[in-house]
């Protein structure tokens, strides 16, 4: 898969909840140009999380991409994940658009790439970007060695990850699926 800079996204799962989690540097070239940027988000409702990494106009065409499908699809994850990496392999434009993105529910991850890859992770964890490997690795270790939920292991991931890639501020945002039951008042 290609090797994206800029960003790191790393989903993990565990005991039926999903956590997707981003940090949020933009760089351009070798500068930080932001620190605050926010490259994970909530579909259908919140019982779906996407994030993504690249070229972020190319990102945001696969997100709003994959948000038609998912719609069209009934919030099929499975489905709309195929649907947007067929689309972004056969047509002329798309196929040159430089990003990855992971898409979850609360049982499944997947990684969609622009070489017609929808990949269902084999582990409990997937990432990408230019930490990814790290944070995967991060993920990983933590799923075999703790008893951390799936929030604290993906937001433990983003922040080693982002002490030793420098493309990685290690400052998360962190999402979860499914979305956290709140009663009248607004509180989980």
């Amino acid at each position: 898969m290609t090797r994206m800079h800029g960003t790191t996204i790393v989903a993990v799962h565990r005991d039926g909840v999903t956590a997707l989690a981003g940090d949020g540097q933009v760089t351009l070239g070798d500068q930080i140009v932001k620190r605050g940027a926010i490259k994970v988000r909530t579909l259908d409702d919140g019982r779906v999380l996407a994030g993504f990494a690249g070229a972020v106009s190319d990102a945001f065409t696969l997100m709003e991409k994959f948000e038609g499908h998912l719609s069209a699809s009934k919030g099929s994850l499975t489905k709309a994940a195929v649907d947007t990496v067929k689309e972004w392999r056969t047509d002329r434009v798309l196929r040159n658009l430089e990003a990855m993105l992971i898409v979850a529910d609360e049982s499944r991850i997947l990684t969609l790439s622009g070489a017609g890859d929808v990949v269902a992770p084999d582990i409990d964890a997937a990432a990408v970007g230019s930490g990814g490997a790290y944070a995967l690795a991060a993920a990983v270790a933590l799923l075999e060695n703790s008893d951390l939920s799936a929030p604290e292991i993906a937001e433990q991931a983003i922040r080693i990850a982002g002490r030793i890639d420098i493309y990685t501020s290690g400052d998360p945002t962190v999402l979860i699926a499914p979305p956290e039951e709140t009663d009248d008042e607004g509180v989980a």
